[in-house]
């Protein structure tokens, strides 16, 4: 009976989260601040050091380092972003959800954000830890495991996922 209950808890916190992110607008303007900006046009780069901060719609990332690749557009048009590669200290947020983890790639292409390291993420008074760290936009479905990139597992936690959720308080047994 309390596994039942744990994996209904489990899914209802999936359920409310899937639909945080679900149909985000990864076709929005994305805004970065930083301190520091070193652009590569040889190799269709921009690096962003130092305190980013990067707006798209009600998605919100800080990290300590940004790479955002681009393709040139044909004809001096503006680029276009294709993806953007945090790393140190990353943190996700939206309007009810934290994610944070080493590093993390948001594929604007495949509209899909992976974090990688250390994960966490919290929604409300539940939260849930593991390794790796897979947002799709396009569903909403977030999935956690405890495995990092390459099969490694998370330092002191065996590779698994650990999770601690809040009950509802309940009057009478």
């Amino acid at each position: 009976m309390r596994q039942l209950i744990a994996v209904m808890l489990l899914c209802s916190a999936q359920m409310a989260g899937a639909q945080a992110l679900k149909n985000h607008n990864s076709n929005a303007p994305v805004d970065v601040a930083a301190d520091r900006i070193e652009v590569q046009d040889r190799a269709n780069r921009a690096v962003f050091a130092g305190n980013v901060h990067v707006v798209q719609e009600g998605l919100i990332m800080d990290a300590s380092r940004l790479t955002v690749a681009y393709a040139s557009a044909s004809g001096g048009g503006n680029p276009s972003i294709q993806r953007l590669d945090a790393t140190g200290g990353v943190t996700v947020k939206s309007a009810d959800q934290t994610a944070r983890g080493n590093n993390a790639i948001y594929d604007l292409n495949r509209r899909i954000i992976t974090m990688l390291g250390g994960v966490t993420l919290v929604q409300g008074g539940n939260t849930v830890r593991g390794g790796r760290l897979v947002i799709d936009l396009n569903s909403g479905r977030s999935v956690i495991d405890g495995s990092a990139a390459g099969g490694a597992t998370v330092t002191g936690q065996g590779g698994r996922v650990t999770g601690r959720f809040t009950v509802p308080q309940r009057t009478g047994n």
